[in-house]
């Protein structure tokens, strides 16, 4: 499944590359956005704002609620571009 994703995994780590300065090579599908990449809530609303940009579509926050891990959010870009 994620090879269909490849391109939004590459985009994902390099936003969260440009916006957190995270090492792209600290980042990969399991890594947890709290707890491995110490993001905090407002460094997920401003991820939020960039997946609404990269795929011009509103990001639902309910939506956004249960994304705990890099795969996660790759999964919500994904659906994001499929409306």
């Amino acid at each position: 499944m994620i090879e269909q994703n490849d391109d939004i995994y590459i985009k994902i780590k390099s936003i969260l590359f440009k916006l957190f300065e995270i090492e792209e090579n600290e980042i990969n599908l399991d890594s947890h956005l709290y707890n491995d990449l110490d993001l905090d809530s407002i460094d997920t609303v401003d991820l939020i704002v960039y997946l609404q940009n990269m795929t011009s579509q509103k990001v639902d926050p309910e939506d956004f609620k249960n994304v705990r891990t890099v795969k996660d959010v790759v999964n919500q870009a994904k659906k994001l571009l499929q409306k």
